[in-house]
């Protein structure tokens, strides 16, 4: 694939490249699948609140976006998933995962059905080796869209107000996981109510040269709702609230693990809701199967930790100090003044009873202290407000 001369530089910036510089306060950036990206605009904690309490915005540019099409879209993708594509009807959109024959996951994402026939698959690490080799035998064709389409995460309570304001009429009806279409400055703005903050929010996605148009409108219209550009340090304390999974942090994507036995299974990651084996053959079924009847090796845990230290890069051990785990992902929630952490646990460990600890390491005046902080399993995530499905939805 040929790339635009804008992209012969190492790192590259996103269509909203201009005004993301202009607000970020912090000049706190990281690199994006070679895109440069902010982590703060100005304090993460501004951020995280204008999330759960007005509007946040992320730029979503950087995502790895594939269109596939054909006749055998369908088919082609229901052999690689492990949930039955077939149920993801057109203007709909679908959460799903993807393994290799071992039932190691790849990567998981979003699952997007623009109309009969054309898909877009959304995620995080890049699979278009993967995905063409799959693709043999199958009348598909698969392009890598990444850098053909600008992105915009607008999330939290007043999300559908500013939508609203910004002269999306009869946004609110649309459903959760639903996409709708609207003009735009003489162009089609693409809707998806979809999100990875686990609160009522939107996805936008719109031809690259709208890219500035939109973000002064959509700002435009917020302005009076306290709208307010969010960066990846924000957005990570969202989504672990929401209990939700990023690959490269609480797994290792399949085709990149160097030591045996690091990849996990859906089942492994608490994915297993995800799984099909009534639809017929696909990818990773046999190993599935077999993992079913056998057990796991491991179990992904929400973690309720003792204290306000967050457990970051903590082992998981027993009442008689032996390792049984690790934590993957680690917050100190604002929303609900909680601590919580992501963990991979060994079988059986994992269950509402058991007793587990944190160690937890932290520095304070170049002092490091240790804590063996009590673990609670919690049944599901700390964050689920109603009116992430509320519909219509409220327009606070």
């Amino acid at each position: 694939m040929s790339l635009p001369a804008h992209d012969e530089r190492m790192v590259v910036p996103t269509p909203f490249a201009p005004r993301v510089q202009a607000m970020c306060q912090t000049n706190d950036w990281y690199i994006w699948a070679g895109y440069t990206t902010p982590n703060t605009f100005e304090e993460v904690g501004l951020e995280y609140f204008a999330m759960r309490n007005s509007t946040g915005v992320f730029d979503l540019c950087p995502m790895t976006k594939y269109r596939i099409t054909g006749p055998d879209a369908e088919a082609f993708l229901n052999r690689v998933m492990v949930r039955d594509v077939r149920k993801i009807k057109p203007k709909r959109v679908g959460y799903t995962v993807w393994c290799t024959d071992e039932g190691m996951v790849h990567d998981d994402g979003t699952l997007f059905h623009l109309s009969e026939g054309e898909y877009r698959l959304c995620a995080q690490e890049r699979c278009m080796d993967w995905l063409q080799w799959s693709a043999l035998g199958f009348d598909v064709d698969i392009v890598d869209e990444t850098a053909d389409i600008a992105a915009l995460a607008v999330q939290g309570p007043t999300s559908c107000a500013t939508l609203r304001n910004m002269g999306l009429k009869g946004i609110e009806n649309l459903k959760p996981f639903g996409i709708a279409s609207f003009p735009f400055n003489g162009a089609e703005l693409t809707v998806s109510r979809t999100g990875y903050t686990g609160d009522l929010g939107y996805e936008l996605w719109i031809d690259p040269e709208q890219a500035l148009p939109l973000w002064d409108a959509l700002f435009a219209a917020g302005r009076e709702l306290l709208i307010r550009p969010v960066g990846s340090e924000a957005l990570r304390i969202a989504r672990i609230e929401a209990g939700f999974i990023m690959a490269g942090q609480d797994f290792v994507p399949a085709e990149q693990v160097v030591r045996h036995g690091r990849a996990r299974s859906p089942f492994e990651l608490g994915l297993g809701w995800l799984v099909d084996f009534d639809k017929g053959p696909f990818t990773g079924r046999n190993a599935l199967l077999r993992e079913q009847r056998q057990g796991s090796r491991y179990r992904f845990v929400v973690l309720d930790v003792e204290g306000n230290k967050p457990a970051e890069h903590s082992f998981i051990l027993d009442k008689h100090g032996r390792t049984i785990g690790h934590v993957t992902s680690a917050a100190w929630c604002p929303t609900a003044k909680t601590n919580i952490a992501l963990a991979s646990v060994s079988m059986p460990w994992g269950r509402q009873d058991d007793e587990m600890y944190a160690e937890i390491y932290y520095n304070r005046e170049l002092h490091w202290t240790r804590l063996l902080s009590r673990c609670r399993v919690r049944k599901g995530p700390v964050f689920d407000p109603p009116r992430r499905r509320a519909t219509p939805a409220p327009q606070l």
